[in-house]
């Protein structure tokens, strides 16, 4: 078992979080703050993150490592940590009670659109070799993606927390040009499901219902309204205004 690095807090039942690129597992902000109340958290560092810098595992390992290492647990995953966390619930569904996905995708279909991801992913990781940590986090959070971020709510300082090598590595094993799609593997979730997208954030809204509607079962969608891509800390009091009913409506 490749076991990552996590940071545990309060108690109640499990939650895990897991991150988007470059952040770590301090980047949750009031979300943290807020859940640690009464609930149990693992702060998970992804693979090539944080604490797991030097843990290098593709989507799929990864996946499985973040279930082992959690425990028993409703995960809750931002972009590529949405990414992770779906392929937790399909690698090891025993570990994964609920799943909550924000900003997440099943993989691109087509296989030209892959290569062309994996290109520049991997110019991206190359680019941070370059340049190091600092100057490609000016690069990254200028981009129109994160408009939405204030500056307390980017994480730069934690996010400074990365090295090169692990940010390259998590780019070239785990972007999503290396993920295989897995929209026809959906139906296979049999634990509740949350797919929560900015209402702003056009592309993985767009995503997000196509994923509820490929889930099936118990399954709810949300649009966080005033939110871009990076919902629940543009709007952590809307993103909690969803979460906490749902958990507690499943007991979790």
């Amino acid at each position: 078992m490749t076991a990552l690095h996590a940071d545990r807090r309060g108690t109640g039942p499990r939650l895990a979080l897991v991150h988007g690129f470059t952040q770590t597992r301090r980047c949750w902000g009031p979300i943290a703050e807020d859940l640690a109340a009464d609930h149990e958290l693992v702060l998970l560092d992804a693979p090539g993150h944080g604490r797991s810098a030097d843990v290098a595992l593709d989507l799929v390992d990864g996946g499985r490592a973040l279930a082992d290492t959690a425990g028993p647990a409703t995960f809750v995953g931002y972009s590529m940590g949405g990414r992770f966390a779906l392929h937790a619930a399909l690698e090891r569904p025993a570990q994964v009670r609920a799943l909550v996905l924000v900003g997440a995708t099943a993989g691109i279909e087509s296989a030209d659109e892959r290569a062309q991801r994996r290109e520049d992913d991997e110019a991206r990781a190359r680019r941070i070799e370059e340049i190091g940590v600092d100057r490609f986090l000016d690069e990254w959070l200028a981009l129109p993606l994160f408009a939405g971020l204030s500056p307390e709510a980017a994480c730069r300082e934690e996010r400074r927390e990365n090295t090169a090598a692990g940010l390259a590595s998590s780019l070239r094993l785990a972007g999503t040009g290396t993920q295989l799609p897995s929209w026809h593997r959906l139906g296979e979730l049999s634990m509740p499901v949350l797919v929560v997208a900015g209402a702003d954030d056009e592309k993985f809204l767009t995503l997000g219902t196509r994923l509820a509607e490929a889930v099936g079962g118990d399954v709810e969608i949300a649009a966080i309204e005033g939110a871009g891509h990076t919902a629940h800390l543009e709007q952590p009091g809307r993103f909690l205004a969803v979460l906490r009913p749902w958990l507690a409506a499943r007991g979790l």
